[in-house]
């Protein structure tokens, strides 16, 4: 493993202890379940996300 690729699994580690799933894993999920329908730019994801979490909107569901 890379030192890069070592940074970039502890940030998404981090990142998922706090609550905030991963963009990558969004964007993989849009492209094979929904391959028609747009797809979020990073900060969107991110602050939609947010929204679910905070905003009382009834958390992430998918589909």
């Amino acid at each position: 493993m890379t030192l890069g690729g070592l940074w970039r699994g502890l940030r998404e580690t981090g990142r998922l202890m706090v609550g905030v799933p991963s963009y990558r894993n969004y964007v993989e999920h849009m492209a094979a379940a929904h391959p028609h329908a747009p797809v979020m730019t990073e900060a969107a994801f991110f602050r939609d996300r947010q929204e679910a979490r905070y905003g009382g909107r009834g958390g992430g569901k998918c589909c």
